[in-house]
């Protein structure tokens, strides 16, 4: 698969899904994901929530973002400050992609954004215990 915007978050985006993702305004987390796992890689085109991917994550949700900016990098694209650590002592299956989604502490309405497999720096890895850090490109997160 290739990176892209989940379909319910590009319409949310657009006021066209049941609950909308605020970037600069929500808590914005991101989850590291093992293709092998329980509910399988995630599918941008039908998963809508995390509880749709939650069975195939590998150290949990990340630490929120923070700086969080939109425009200021270029227009419609969206930042924040590197996540340092994103996640501490992880250990578990390879992880083969990252997604970015809105946490509102219920897997059933934690909105998924976006999702990476390709083009992310040490994508596969294997978690050996320690912390992970995640850090983005000058160019910003998303640009919409």
């Amino acid at each position: 698969m290739a990176n892209a915007m989940y379909v319910a978050a590009r319409n949310g985006y657009q006021g066209a899904h049941a609950t909308r993702v605020d970037l600069d305004a929500d808590t914005i987390k991101f989850v590291m994901t093992d293709h092998a796992g329980a509910e399988g890689a995630p599918d941008p085109a039908t998963d809508d929530f995390y509880d749709d991917i939650d069975g195939s994550t590998v150290g949990g949700l990340s630490t929120a973002l923070a700086s969080k900016t939109i425009g200021s990098v270029a227009a419609g694209v969206f930042d924040a400050a590197d996540l340092a650590p994103a996640w501490t002592a992880v250990s578990g299956a390879t992880t083969e992609s990252i997604s970015m989604l809105k946490d509102t502490g219920s897997a059933a309405t934690s909105n998924l954004c976006s999702y990476w497999d390709t083009g992310v720096t040490g994508l596969p890895f294997t978690p050996s215990g320690g912390d992970v850090n995640l850090a983005f490109s000058a160019s910003g997160i998303q640009q919409i």
